[in-house]
């Protein structure tokens, strides 16, 4: 049978009581004649005697020596109290072999009729014993320095492997303090540590520190160390040990790491190249050397294309062209260097060619020479330098990112008199790869910002005009680099009828596509001015514009359909009639106007806002409002409100008060009211748009109605060449009378009354035609047989520009001519 805890109480010889527990231990159960009624698995392995050949036979063969009958009964009449035993007995292992077993006894217990004793053994292993001069020895060869020091903190004894760290021989220490001999050790911290030790008694553990070791001056050593008090039998503290072990290795990993990851939150914190260089330079210095230079291809710093050789595909030239990015020196000023931020350089390291930069591993050299012939011939305002300043140990590291040369990042100690070895080389490449990532980073974005800003710029108006109905200024500032380029556009369009339209928009979102699509807007808001259609049926067409932008990008990346692309945009339109001085306009989405009085009250006409562009199946409502002569109206984009304050109501009243300055020059206006609005770093486009009003005086207005009979044409015809004559115009007399008399024929023809003329002398001569019909006028190509159909193209052969627009009373047939 197998007994593991059985709950029997056991005592030792003692006769301190326990728990018996033999649940590792070899058991068999003795009846109280000495019997083996059972034999585990865990005896045969021990005594090598199996099951068949123990149960049922005297226990008594197993002992080593004469069985002690007395002994024996002592034991048995313990048991029989209650209480256990143990102790040493030898046994006989089945190959004859003798050994000394720990056996416990435990109390009695029956087996039906049987009285039975649960014995539980283990072999006893001998304990250790070593001599004073084994010991001796351990201690002094331990890889551990260890000492002991009195209560005066001086050295009593130490190792060999302390004197090895220290560079100090043993009998320069022994009877003198750690302050004493190592001073610049942080011996006042460590003395305070031991004091502490001896004071409270409780051991200290683990303290690192970095020091100098004399025994290896160029290098600076990191230890950690321990303490703990020495006691005596009587538990009196006597002294303090002390151990230190050398942990430079697993330091300078540390160390190592902490750098690059510091690394990792300090260079590249902007997406400007320059910036990323300059970063790495102070990062590097003094950390890890004394004097850093990095060094871009020009191929890098340009906006242009990146140049065929930068990858590793590509060629490099023997010399490859590069600029200062980055420099940085613990000597203020960086007299070492030899060229500055901005200057072209060429430096590579000696026995290098511009194959290191798209190929090549970083170049160490441990021990500069300047006066090696190499330096002297290649290099030899750098060999001055170097000597000068006492520059001894370079690590060069080609910056690549990408499967792309960037340049070269040069490191250098002088003030540090330890010179680079191969662990710093892992380091220095590790903190040029990452700042590299981040150098390519900006120079992608750099390139892409630079296309959309020159992409946006070239679409935007290079020059607005108003006609004499409005004098205009604009001003446009783009998002910040990190916020990319908007979408915000603005235009001034001229239109028949001496009016102008005034436009400004927002494309939802940044970069290139939001660039491409104003482009897009601008160009289909012109088009739709051109049409002379009403502010809310143009709003209805880009509403239908957008959406078919959206429905085509959807279908250019299938994986954004199941997202709804959406091109969203915002847009306010408006017209202005410098004869009746009314502005009608329209808006989706986009903030309402400003209006300034001549008065100097600004106020912010009430329009629906409507719903912004490319939502599709809703309406726009127009808005009409009369402007008194030099009113000034103002159309921005959010972005400007953003800037001035989170809340609106309090953005527009600031904007209004800043355009109340209506004495201000207009231009003058324009660039200081964003100037003064708008903060930095801005983070959306801004655009302000503002128009000065002015009115077409009466005396260059003229006007007549027209009876519904064909022979009211030559008494209109009459009045129109005496108007224009009257306006010093004779020379568009005969001309104007030919337009008048084609355009009256046609109405009376064709379309219904009332009709009216009107004659506008403005930048040009304007001639009007308006009837209550809403059919447009075709241009026809008579053929030499017709009879007629050519009145249009008549007309159009002698006029600047001529077209058709409608109105809620019908339509305006309209005809320009070019004032001489």
């Amino acid at each position: 049978m197998e007994s593991g805890r059985n709950g029997f109480d056991a005592s030792t010889s003692t006769g301190t009581d326990d728990l018996f527990d033999a649940s590792t231990d070899a058991t068999a159960v003795l009846s109280a004649a000495g019997v083996v009624v059972g034999w585990t698995r865990a005896a045969e392995a021990l005594l090598g005697y199996p099951a068949s050949e123990v149960v049922g036979r005297s226990a008594a063969r197993l002992l080593a020596v004469p069985g002690d009958p007395a002994r024996v009964a002592g034991i048995a009449e313990r048991c029989r109290t209650g209480m256990g035993w143990n102790g040493l007995v030898p046994v006989q292992h089945r190959d004859g072999r003798r050994t000394d077993m720990d056996l416990r006894v435990s109390a009695s217990f029956r087996i039906g009729e049987k009285e039975c004793f649960l014995l539980s053994a283990r072999e006893e292993r001998p304990q250790w014993t070593v001599g004073r001069s084994v010991l001796d020895g351990f201690l002094s060869r331990a890889p551990i320095g260890m000492a002991v020091m009195d209560l005066e903190l001086r050295y009593v004894w130490m190792n060999d492997t302390l004197e090895r760290f220290g560079g100090v021989p043993r009998d320069q220490r022994l009877g003198r303090r750690l302050s004493e001999l190592l001073p610049g050790l942080q011996a006042e911290t460590i003395e305070g540590l031991m004091r502490k030790v001896l004071a409270s008694g409780e051991p200290v553990t683990d303290y690192e520190y970095v020091g100098w070791s004399w025994a290896d001056p160029r290098r600076q050593h990191a230890y950690s160390t321990s303490f703990f008090p020495l006691v005596d039998g009587a538990d009196t503290v006597t002294g303090v040990c002390y151990m230190v072990q050398d942990v430079t290795e697993r330091w300078t990993a540390r160390q190592l790491l902490s750098l690059v990851n510091e690394a990792g939150s300090s260079v590249g914190s902007t997406l400007d190249v320059m910036r990323t260089a300059q970063e790495l330079a102070d990062f590097a210095v003094p950390r890890f050397a004394d004097f850093v230079v990095v060094d871009l291809l020009e191929h890098v710093l340009s906006t242009e294309g990146h140049g065929a050789w930068l990858s590793d595909a590509g060629p490099a030239p023997a010399r490859p062209a590069m600029r200062r990015a980055g420099m940085k020196s613990a000597r203020e000023g960086c007299p070492e260097a030899v060229a500055q931020i901005g200057d072209e350089v060429d430096f590579l390291p000696p026995a290098s060619d511009a194959n290191l930069l798209v190929s090549g591993d970083p170049v160490l050299i441990p021990v500069l020479d300047p006066s090696d012939a190499v330096w002297v011939a290649e290099q030899p305002v750098r060999a001055a330098r170097i000597r000068e300043f006492g520059l001894h140990s370079l690590i060069s590291v080609p910056m690549r990112a990408r499967k792309t040369a960037l340049g070269l990042t040069t490191f250098a100690r002088s003030l540090n008199p330890v010179p680079f070895g191969p662990d710093d080389v892992l380091l220095a490449h590790e903190l040029v790869a990452r700042a590299a990532v981040c150098v390519d980073n900006a120079r992608r974005y750099t390139r892409e910002h630079t296309a959309a800003v020159t992409l946006q710029r070239s679409l935007l108006p290079h020059a607005l005009t108003g006609g004499t109905a409005l004098e205009v200024a604009s001003s446009y500032l783009p998002a910040d680099a990190v916020g990319g380029v908007g979408g915000d556009w603005f235009d001034v369009i001229p239109l028949s009828g001496a009016r102008v339209a005034l436009v400004i928009g927002d494309v939802v979102g940044h970069g290139i596509s939001a660039a491409a699509s104003m482009g897009r807007l601008r160009t289909a808001v012109q088009t739709l001015a051109d049409l002379e259609l009403p502010p809310d049926d143009l709003l209805a067409h880009l509403d239908d514009l957008v959406l078919r932008l959206s429905d085509e990008e959807a279908d250019r990346d299938p994986a954004a359909a199941s997202t709804a692309t959406f091109i969203g945009a915002t847009c306010l339109y408006a017209v202005y009639d410098p004869v009746t001085r009314r502005c009608t306009m329209a808006r989706a989405g986009h903030p309402p106007p400003v209006v300034v009085a001549p008065d100097g009250h600004a106020y912010f006409p009430e329009i629906p806002a409507g719903p912004p562009l490319g939502l599709g199946g809703m309406s726009f409502e127009v808005t009409e409002i009369e402007l008194a002569e030099n009113s000034l109206i103002g159309l921005y984009t959010d972005g400007l409100l953003e800037g001035i304050d989170p809340d609106v109501e309090s953005a527009m009243a600031r904007l209004g008060t800043e355009l109340a300055r209506t004495a201000t020059d207009l231009g003058t206006l324009c660039t200081s009211a964003v100037r003064q609005l708008t903060r930095a770093p801005q983070p959306d486009d801004v655009a302000l748009l503002l128009a000065r009003t002015h009115a077409l005086p009466a005396d260059q207005v003229a006007s007549w109605h027209v009876p519904a009979d064909p022979a009211a044409v030559a008494h209109a015809r009459a009045e129109a060449t005496r108007q224009v004559t009257d306006w010093g115009l004779g020379e568009l007399a005969m001309t104007t009378e030919l337009i008048v008399s084609e355009l009256i024929t046609n109405a009376i023809r064709y379309a219904e009354p009332p009709i009216r003329l009107r004659l506008l002398r403005d930048a040009r001569l304007t001639c009007e035609v308006a009837d209550a019909s809403s059919t447009a006028p075709r241009l026809r190509h008579a053929r030499s047989t017709d009879e007629g159909g050519r009145g249009l193209f008549l007309v159009a052969q002698l006029c600047h520009h001529w077209g058709a627009r409608h109105t809620s009373e019908g339509k305006i047939i309209w005809a320009e001519q070019d004032i001489p």
